[in-house]
């Protein structure tokens, strides 16, 4: 493995711990920043998270000041509001971007660079399948960008991956370029601690999928490996405590740095992403959070897909601390799925999309769906997989011809 080519990269300057949330004006004055355009969701300004931001500029001289808040953003990271936030900053004639909140924020302002960046009117016209520039192609964005996660799931404050939704295709899109990322990424724990349990367990799902897919991908390499491991890790030791005891600092704490990690791992060794691939197809269709569409999925996929996940499996048992597993593969592979799957159990997430309303009529078009979702185009699912895993999911009652 080390004699063959890989790259590895963090471009986003990280600062973790209780109370870094008030580095956000000095970095911002560091990175040139004069006039700043925060981008939060409704949910964040309801609670209390987005004041707790604002604060941090109140009575601040020049040279930076808070400008406006927008607040629009909802589940996804949906063009026609990607649109509407950059008009609101050409609007206030800001300089520089906050993102704060989840997978869905942070990627909606890594759009909005991108998009300003390339001068596009919409979005998603430039957004029509995966589009995937890097170095030397990709250059830097000079419009300084600082992140702060209010979920440990997505990572998507360091990573350089934006996953935009476009409404007109009915599909998730995957922007990749590394200077999407954000300069700055402020791990702050007090932002986290009124996050419901149920979105901090399948949030927390979400950066264990990511550990995962980095650890099982075919182009894994040895520093990927290492995010991978210590991520899972600390997800598997503190997933429990922040969701029966959401105001445990350390927890929380200990969660942002893994999904942090998490992500780094699966930005680098990018490739077949069975979960994810599926995850979006089943999020596009029937409106599923990212998080608890990988939380539902995950364990079905490995055990449909045994000839992919047994080169490694006895690894990643022992990674999950599982030192009674079996030491033939098929026996590990089985301990790990019985695991997450129990794990998944105790964090209170359901074992399929029962919620959802799916219909045993919609399930033939899903092996459509998931081929066509740009994360599958490097490694195609079967369809017996696909078919499989969409009657263990659906929730309802399915008639097998």
């Amino acid at each position: 493995m080390t004699t063959t080519y890989f790259q590895f990269g963090v471009r986003t300057a990280v600062h973790s711990g209780s109370g870094c949330r008030t580095l956000l004006p000095e970095l911002l004055r560091g990175l040139g920043g004069h006039r700043a355009l925060l981008v939060t969701d409704k949910g964040l300004t309801k609670a209390g998270v987005t004041a707790q931001v604002k604060q941090l500029f109140d009575g601040l001289v020049q040279p930076v000041r808070l400008v406006g808040v927008f607040d629009d953003v909802e589940q996804d990271a949906k063009g026609a509001i990607i649109n509407k936030a950059v008009d609101r900053y050409k609007a206030l004639s800001a300089d520089c971007l906050i993102a704060l909140g989840g997978g869905s924020v942070l990627d909606t302002v890594k759009a909005m660079k991108w998009m300003m960046h390339k001068g596009l009117q919409d979005v998603r016209m430039g957004l029509l399948t995966n589009t995937i520039e890097m170095f030397p192609e990709a250059q830097y964005i000079p419009i300084p960008h600082v992140a702060l996660p209010t979920t440990a799931g997505t990572g998507a404050e360091v990573s350089p991956i934006a996953v935009v939704f476009n409404e007109m295709l009915n599909i998730k899109t995957n922007l990749i370029n590394p200077f999407v990322a954000a300069d700055f990424a402020l791990l702050d724990p007090d932002l986290t601690v009124g996050l419901p349990p149920r979105i901090t367990a399948f949030t927390g799902f979400d950066a264990l999928t990511h550990a995962l897919e980095a650890y099982f991908s075919p182009v894994a390499n040895p520093m990927a490996d290492a995010y991978a491991i210590q991520a899972a890790r600390m997800i598997v030791d503190n997933l429990e405590t922040v969701v029966h005891e959401g105001t445990n600092l350390q927890a929380r704490a200990n969660m942002l740095i893994a999904s942090c990690m998490a992500i780094s791992a699966f930005s680098v060794a990018l490739n077949a992403i069975p979960v994810h691939n599926m995850a979006h197809a089943f999020g596009a269709k029937f409106n599923i959070p990212h998080g608890l569409a990988n939380a539902v999925l995950l364990p079905y996929v490995m055990a449909a897909m045994p000839d992919f996940y047994l080169p490694r499996a006895h690894g990643f048992a022992l990674v999950l601390g599982l030192k009674d597993a079996p030491a033939d593969a098929a026996g590990a592979l089985a301990a790990v799925v019985e695991y997450i799957t129990e794990l998944r159990r105790r964090v209170g997430l359901p074992d399929t999309f029962a919620e959802f309303n799916i219909q045993p009529s919609d399930l033939p078009q899903m092996v459509r769906l998931v081929q066509s979702d740009p994360s599958g185009i490097l490694f195609k699912l079967p369809d017996v997989v696909i078919e499989q895993v969409s009657r263990q999911v659906a929730g309802t009652p399915v008639a097998v011809s």
